[in-house]
């Protein structure tokens, strides 16, 4: 009996240790014009930062080692009180695989110039979504919702918005701390904006653009690039339907820029009338990046 029970234990050992967390985390902290900094503190916020995001189970679904979720934190501390109070900005980056390639599409680049917050050498950070511990653990908690979410978007229709809620609350909490970022009259441009936009019915049409973009022409391509460049040609009108007032907003503005020459590339593969077609529809849905939209121009 007790080796019947013993196995039963390596078994579950076995089966939980086959899975893993959502994200796969890099971290790169750096002070590089902060010349009173102790290094050692760097690299210890470092790891700690790296902890949080990689240990933390953010979903109660089940991902496969090679499942978790790519994304880069490179966080430049930019001044520090010589205690436990650091200014500081950080470039958020995520991305997931093409289907039959070895090739990552990037899904986020972003760059958060509020990512102030507060360290002590030795403290634990922790980790709640119903109460403000810190600002540095809500600023990775949001980040790495935002990150799942918008991956789950890229596999399913609007399938991130469970994550942007959660997003969202880890955001209503930290407004009380004071720190910038975190309300809508800190900036257009800031944490604030961001879930409100992926959460916006006005971004609607962007989000499931997302999913057919991903799922239905980058995941294609390599099994038939001709028929994916006509499925994103077919998928590019509904951008339309977005107001274009809106268009500056910090969803569509990150989301274009960082997705601007993938698109090119993809539409360059098609005939010379599906570039112009391309051109034409990009043109009138993202004026701010036409400057790259021009090469379909001259191919």
């Amino acid at each position: 009996m007790k080796k019947t029970l013993t196995l039963i234990h390596l078994f579950l050992l076995f089966v939980i240790s086959g899975y893993a967390q959502e994200l796969n985390a890099r971290v790169q902290v750096i002070a590089p014009k902060v010349s009173n900094i102790n290094k050692a503190n760097v690299d210890l916020i470092q790891s700690t930062i790296r902890n949080y995001l990689n240990n933390n189970k953010w979903s109660n679904q089940r991902y496969q080692p090679q499942e978790r979720i790519e994304c880069n934190f490179v966080i430049t501390i930019t001044a520090w009180d010589g205690s436990s109070a650091y200014k500081a900005e950080a470039q958020i980056q995520t991305s997931r695989p093409v289907y039959g390639t070895s090739y990552n599409t990037t899904l986020l680049n972003l760059s958060d110039k509020d990512f102030d917050f507060n360290y002590n050498e030795g403290q634990p950070l922790d980790f709640s979504d119903q109460n403000y511990l810190s600002n540095l653990s809500s600023l990775l908690s949001y980040y790495a919702y935002t990150i799942i979410g918008l991956d789950k978007d890229s596999f399913s229709k609007l399938g991130g918005t469970p994550y942007y809620l959660k997003a969202q609350t880890i955001l209503n909490i930290a407004q009380v701390s004071g720190n910038s970022g975190w309300k809508a009259y800190d900036g257009l441009r800031n944490r604030y904006w961001l879930n409100e936009n992926l959460l916006n019915k006005s971004f609607q049409e962007l989000r499931v653009f997302i999913y057919n973009y991903h799922l239905n022409t980058l995941d294609r391509l390599q099994a038939d690039p001709a028929k994916a460049t006509k499925l994103m040609l077919g998928y590019l009108p509904e951008l339309k339907l977005m107001d274009k007032q809106k268009l500056g907003s910090i969803f569509p503005n990150v989301y274009f820029a960082t997705k601007a020459e993938e698109i090119v590339n993809i539409l360059s593969m098609g005939t010379s009338q599906d570039k112009i077609e391309g051109y034409n529809l990009l043109n009138d849905i993202d004026p701010a990046n036409l400057s790259k939209y021009d090469a379909l121009k001259k191919n």
